[in-house]
């Protein structure tokens, strides 16, 4: 088990809710990721172990929304596809998630479904709070910050939707963005796949038919270090950029 596995499996288990039983070994839809293989190693080794409960809840005067419709959570999974109740239901939910790695788990959620993809989106917020890119220091800032996550801007259809998904939501691969999002909230630097400097990323396949922004036409865009493979029309990242 390599060092990086280590860290996600140690972020993994603090997620996991205590419950009077082991956990149910983990078995979740999508590619053969590392952060796949991590979480099923970390519920083996962990069988047959105390479950922790989760690290900090959401302080008090955090703003509270209401839970999503029915209507609502129908509208986002259509979006995002049907849930798999054989496997999405037998992952534990976090017990609590403070209001950051929540927030960072709706944007990396917004933006894809796949594993390697969400941690790498993970990585480009965190960058932009740790270096208090356009002015904005917390996640929520980031997020919220117009023009910069299309999902989230005013106007866009999904954004109330996102905005009010909780811990509990029942959404397919909704508990893996939150399991992803604390991992990277928490990692150590050493596993950061580019620079810190590493701010924006660029879809073609969701901009057909739209020109690019100008900082991808006038940038290269960087590779994401160690065993990651991309899909450059699904994601390209750059770095450097000022605005």
């Amino acid at each position: 088990m390599n060092k990086r596995t280590i860290v996600l499996c140690a972020s993994v288990g603090t997620l996991v809710l205590s419950a009077a039983h082991a956990p149910v070994l983990l078995e979740r839809p999508g590619t053969d990721s590392s952060i796949s293989s991590a979480a099923e190693s970390c519920a083996r080794v962990r069988e047959s172990e105390p479950v922790r409960s989760a690290g900090h809840a959401r302080s008090a005067n955090s703003t509270q929304s209401s839970q999503p419709t029915e209507a609502s959570l129908a509208q986002l999974s259509a979006a995002y596809g049907s849930p798999d109740s054989t496997r999405e239901t037998t992952a534990p939910s976090p017990a609590e998630v403070d209001e950051p790695t929540l927030w960072l788990a709706r944007v990396i959620y917004s933006e894809t479904k796949l594993r390697h993809e969400q941690e790498l989106v993970a990585w480009v917020v965190r960058n932009r709070v740790e270096t208090a890119y356009r002015g904005k220091s917390t996640y929520r800032e980031v997020i919220l910050d117009p023009y910069q996550f299309s999902a989230f801007n005013p106007g866009s259809s999904k954004r109330s939707l996102l905005m009010h998904l909780e811990p509990e939501t029942p959404l397919p691969r909704w508990k893996q963005a939150l399991w992803i999002a604390y991992y990277v909230r928490h990692a150590d630097p050493i596993y950061r796949p580019f620079s810190r400097q590493t701010r924006h990323f660029f879809s073609e396949r969701s901009m057909m038919g739209r020109p690019k922004p100008f900082w991808a036409r006038r940038h290269r865009f960087v590779s994401p270090g160690r065993d990651y493979q991309v899909d450059e029309r699904r994601f390209r990242f750059y770095e450097g950029i000022s605005s």
